[in-house]
This record gives C-alpha cells, sequence and structure tokens, in this order.
C-alpha cells in the first residue's frame, strides 16, 4: 500500500503539472521556460513562492533540529517571518527591474544595474554555486525518502544517486510553470500531512494533549526549550538565533532562483499580497517541531544518529503503511517542486549568464538545449556533495545563505543608492569571501564573536567595503542606473551591457 500511494501522488502530480505546462506555454524560448512570460497570477505565484520556503529542509530539517537540539529550531519562526518583511520591500523592485530591461536570471540583473558584463558573469558563477549546495539539501532528504519508501533495501548513495535521477526526470518536464503546479499540490498535500500527525501524534507518545508533549519533553530533557538547547556547549546561544534569522532575512530573495521568481510575477500586487500572508505559513512550524519533540520522547534513533532522518524514522515506526506511504509521497514532492526551480536557474544562468557572453550568436533552441544539458552537470554535482554530506540540513542551509549573502549588498544599494559601482560590488564581494571563507577569519570570529553567524559579519564587511569602494569609483552609465533606482527619469537607451534600460 505505501508504495502503491507513493506512485499515485508522484504520477498524478507530474501528469498535472505537464499539462499544466503545456496548456499554457506560449513558445518554446529560454524565458518562457525561465520566467513563465511573467505572467503568473496571484494564486499560482503563491503556491510557487511557499514552495521555495516549505521545502524538505522545513520539514525534515526543523523537525530533525528540534529532535537533536531543542530551541535552535525557533530559528525558522523567526526567518520566515523577517524574510518575508524584506521581501515586501525588495521583490516588487526586483520585479519591475525585470519588466524594464526584459530580464531573466539574476545576473542579468548585475550585468544591466551596474553596466558591467564581466560582472554578470562572475555573479552568474557564485549564484550556480549557492544553488548546487541548495540543491543538495533537496537530495540529501529525497535519498532519506527513497530508502524509507524502499524499505531500506538500498544503500544510502544508491538512495541519493535515485534521487538525483528523479530530479532530472522532473525538471526535464516541468519548466518554472509546471514546477508552479507541483509546488501547489506538494503544499496542500504538505498540510494535510502535518494536520494528520499533529492530530495523532499525542497518542503515539503516552500524551494527553499536544501541549503535554512539550511539558513531557522539558521533564525529561531539561533544558530542551530554551537557549541554547539541549548541548549546553552549543553555540546556538539567543545572539546566534538573532544573526542568523538576520541573516537569512537580507539573504533569502538573493538566491537567483528567487530572483527569477520575482521576474515570472505577472503584477507587483500579486507579490506584495504574497509578503503580507505568506507569513501565516510560519504557524506550521510549531507542528513541525512539535513533531521533533514527539520523536524524542518516543526514544526514535535513525540510523547513524542522522538527525535529519528522524522524522521519517519515527512515522515508520508509530504509523500504518498507508500513512508512511502518504507522507513519503508528499516529502517527494517537498524536494522535487524546489528542486526543479533550483535547476531551471542555474541551466537558465548558464547559458545566458557565463556562455552566451562568449557565444553570442546562439539561438533560442540552442540555448534551451544548453540550459537542459548544463543542470544535468549540476545536478551531478549536486549528488556527489549529498553523498559526502553529513551534517544536518540546516547547518547546510546556513552555508548556502552565507555563500549567496555576498550578492545581497549589491542588490539592496543597487536600489537605493546611485553611486554604487561594479567596482564597489567586485571589491565587497572579495572582502566578504575573505571574511567568511579565509582560515585566519574563520578562526578569528569563532574565537572572539562564536555565538555570532558568520554569514552576517561577512556581509557587513562586504557591504562597508562595496560602499567606500564605490565612493572614489565611476558610478555607472545613468543608463544603468535607472534599472535600480526605478524612479529615475533616465532616457530609454542601451548601456555596454547590451540591456535596453530605462525605458
Amino acid at each position: 500500500m505505501k508504495m502503491a500511494i507513493v506512485l499515485s501522488i508522484l504520477l498524478a502530480t507530474v501528469l498535472g503539472a505537464v499539462a499544466y505546462g503545456r496548456r499554457t506555454r506560449k513558445s518554446a524560448t529560454l524565458a518562457e521556460w525561465a520566467v513563465g512570460g511573467r505572467s503568473l497570477g496571484t494564486l499560482i505565484f503563491w503556491f510557487m513562492n511557499a514552495g521555495e520556503v516549505y521545502t524538505t529542509f522545513a520539514v525534515l530539517g526543523i523537525s530533525g533540529y528540534a529532535w537533536a537540539l531543542g530551541a535552535p529550531a525557533y530559528l525558522a519562526f523567526c526567518s520566515v517571518s523577517m524574510s518575508y518583511a524584506v521581501g515586501y520591500w525588495l521583490m516588487p523592485k526586483i520585479w519591475k527591474a525585470g519588466r524594464l530591461g526584459k530580464l531573466v536570471t539574476q545576473a542579468d540583473f548585475f550585468a544591466a544595474r551596474f553596466d558591467a558584463p564581466w560582472l554578470g558573469v562572475i555573479t552568474g558563477v557564485i549564484g550556480i554555486a549557492s544553488l548546487i549546495v541548495y540543491v543538495q539539501i533537496q537530495l540529501v532528504s529525497l535519498g532519506l525518502i527513497v530508502q524509507l519508501t524502499l524499505d531500506d533495501t538500498i544503500s544510502s548513495r544508491a538512495a541519493t544517486i535515485v534521487a538525483g535521477l528523479l530530479m532530472i526526470a522532473f525538471v526535464f518536464v516541468a519548466g518554472i510553470r509546471s514546477a508552479a503546479f507541483a509546488a501547489g499540490v506538494k503544499d496542500v498535500l504538505m498540510i494535510v500531512v502535518v494536520v494528520l500527525l499533529s492530530a495523532t501524534v499525542a497518542s503515539k507518545v503516552g500524551a494527553g494533549s499536544l501541549l503535554d508533549i512539550f511539558g513531557m519533553v522539558e521533564a525529561k530533557h531539561p533544558g530542551i526549550g530554551k537557549f541554547p538547547g539541549l548541548d549546553a556547549s552549543s553555540p546556538t546561544t539567543a545572539i546566534w538565533l538573532m544573526t542568523s534569522a538576520i541573516n537569512i532575512a537580507f539573504g533569502n530573495w538573493v538566491f537567483p532562483h528567487l530572483f527569477q521568481m520575482s521576474y515570472s510575477a505577472r503584477s507587483a500586487t500579486s507579490i506584495r499580497r504574497n509578503a503580507i500572508w505568506q507569513p501565516l505559513y510560519s504557524l506550521a512550524y510549531f507542528f513541525i517541531i512539535l513533531l521533533g519533540f514527539a520523536a524524542l520522547l518516543a526514544n526514535t534513533h535513525p540510523p547513524g544518529d542522522n538527525l535529519n532522518a528522524a522524522l521519517l524514522q519515527f512515522v515508520s515506526e508509530r504509523y500504518p503503511s498507508w500513512v508512511i506511504g502518504l507522507v513519503a509521497g508528499t516529502g517527494f514532492l517537498l524536494a522535487l517542486a524546489p528542486g526543479a526551480l533550483l535547476l531551471v536557474a542555474a541551466g537558465s544562468i548558464f547559458t545566458r549568464n557565463v556562455v552566451r557572453p562568449f557565444a553570442p550568436r546562439l539561438s533560442e533552441a540552442q540555448s534551451l538545449a544548453l540550459s537542459r544539458a548544463s543542470l544535468v552537470c549540476f545536478a551531478g554535482v549536486a549528488v556527489y556533495l549529498s553523498l559526502a554530506q553529513k551534517g544536518s540540513l540546516v547547518k547546510i542551509l546556513l552555508d548556502a545563505y552565507s555563500a549567496i549573502g555576498m550578492l545581497a549588498p549589491a542588490v539592496f544599494l543597487g536600489f537605493i543608492w546611485r553611486r554604487t559601482s561594479a567596482t564597489g560590488v567586485l571589491a565587497g564581494m572579495l572582502a566578504g569571501f575573505i571574511t567568511l571563507l579565509a582560515p585566519f577569519s574563520a578562526h578569528y570570529w569563532g574565537t572572539h564573536w562564536p555565538q555570532w553567524e558568520p554569514g552576517l559579519i561577512a556581509m557587513a564587511i562586504n557591504a562597508g567595503v562595496t560602499i567606500l569602494v564605490s565612493l572614489v569609483t565611476p558610478a555607472p552609465a545613468p543608463a544603468a542606473i535607472g534599472i535600480g533606482l526605478l524612479d529615475s527619469a533616465a532616457p530609454a537607451t542601451t548601456s555596454r551591457s547590451g540591456y535596453k534600460l530605462g525605458a
């Protein structure tokens, strides 16, 4: 029964996604494939937006963090709400810039706003690297779900490889419209699963109510509900919570696939409506954390004490096969729907911003074919990284946010300060990456500011250097500035980067 439910969910979703994508497809172009013709309405944009917030990280990563550490899982509450507060201001600006400049990728914005094609190449490579790390999160989780579905009859290595093949197959038939449809199905199923498990979990662990679970887990593990959590020596203090949440909020909409998602909206109104109501979704984390605590009360021990598998192990031990099938089928979609958008973004960036500057004569058909071929390679790299990954999904996510956060100062400054220059952006990124990655920097921050999220420190230094260098270097051409400062009166013209701006 379990396998039948999983296959039914997957087949029905894939067939529906393909039918929806074909019904609304205007033409087989890279722009249509990558940004859906810039015509996604409020409802479908809602599901696609939620699909990028509620992935396998949300369910498996946060429940596993609650199982292993306790209070640090509260990070989910803060980061989601703060991200949408930032998104309410930032996403409409990204949307309008995309309309004005006919932009398809995030790297298009950097090349156009700062009038520097070379900066588009550099930021394109950084964006692809961050997307691969994000795909890794989905693959780690998908591999665990494959193992659960097949009753651990295959190894974790084989399960991860199968997960990679499934994601590649899905993204080839998806495109951004089909991925949005799958995200809608996934969101509905996720709510069903969370409600079903939460409504029955108390009886599974001998509690009288949901609130009793919190009291029982605190009695069994004193201090689990306050920072730093179960591990008294952990740096996951209140300072860690605040700095990590701020880092996520500033970095969230700078991810390349979320830039493209902003381009795809039909209107700025659709974006703002989503930003207002989406934080309500963060309430679901209460129940996800609750399930992690329940797994701890039930003495759940996933293979190798893998915290990412704690919830799956708990469900497989305490629930009937049809519930396991529903959870596994939903888990497949939790990984496949966002994974599709991640790989679509990586493929389109590679073609438009890494290859096309050196091969400008590529046709639309060649560009689309190259994008699809490149995402297979990127998925392969993500599979390779996933096979060697032993850390938590939360740790992988924070690393991804730290990396993409090096583009955040340029994005924010590009929209509010006309003096921001390409040279300043490059200098800021170099300073930020040195702060983040150099061994001597890591040692310094670990010794002197151990509770601070390193990515936020690096982002602050990046912003300071960007401002200082921009003050002493030439500003971009007025037409280029017009794509960021949308109230500028710059005339319609074409900048050196080749984009028609200011119209």
